[in-house]
């Protein structure tokens, strides 16, 4: 397997050779499901609140005398028909919701996506070279040339220090693109990868790329 490394101008400048052994993973898609909605919903913040009859500040007395006026009897204004009112069965905050996710589901889960995108043709890799200071039109140049623009990109780097002067000029010129996203590598997740249609792995982040595949 070989995936294609570009300079910033788009111009292909040489194929890096992968492994094929680490694209042969088998996971169980019942597994790469799990993962993605326990995802989901440790994403919530199950902040919302409403508030019940017990909680509004407002008179207990009965808005109008029972009987002799021919309206329905009403006990409380505090009721949800009246304004102002309570909310009936309302979203209170719960509990602590959050879903353990196990660690080596975790990592196989990421690893498959990375295969699968990498299989489908659907990554390559990027020479980021030195950016003096942010550009945004030397990325849309990339993206262009390469044709990936007005399709959801990730890019993805590395953790290092040798490189943080660089990725930061780069991330000041890519974000404000439609569609472009940049994290590390070692912090992104299965839902990171499947929302995305092409990934973009900086060069310097190949040897985490590897693994995340389970290389050394």
């Amino acid at each position: 397997m070989k995936l294609k490394k570009y300079d910033l101008k788009g111009k292909e400048v040489e194929e890096v050779e992968i492994d094929e052994k680490l694209l042969q993973v088998s996971v169980n898609p019942q597994l790469i499901k799990d993962y993605i909605v326990a995802v989901r919903k440790n994403a919530r913040q199950w902040s919302a609140n409403t508030k019940g009859r017990s909680e509004i500040a407002l008179s207990n007395s009965k808005p109008h005398p029972q009987k002799g006026t021919g309206r329905a009897r009403q006990g409380c204004i505090k009721t949800s028909q009246y304004r102002k009112g309570a909310v009936v069965f309302g979203p209170k905050p719960k509990f602590d919701q959050h879903v353990r996710i196990n660690r080596k589901e975790r990592r196989a889960a990421i690893h498959y996506l990375l295969a699968q995108k990498m299989a489908e043709g659907k990554m390559s890799l990027l020479k980021l070279g030195e950016l003096k200071e942010p550009k945004t039109k030397s990325v849309c140049e990339f993206l262009s040339a390469a044709g990936l623009r007005k399709k959801k990109v990730l890019f993805l780097c590395d953790d290092g220090e040798k490189t943080q002067k660089e990725r930061s000029n780069f991330y000041l010129s890519m974000r404000n693109i439609p569609g472009a996203r940049f994290m590390p590598i070692d912090s992104i997740s299965g839902y990171d990868l499947m929302r995305t249609q092409e990934v973009v792995v900086i060069d310097s982040a190949q040897q985490e790329l590897l693994s995340a595949l389970g290389g050394k």
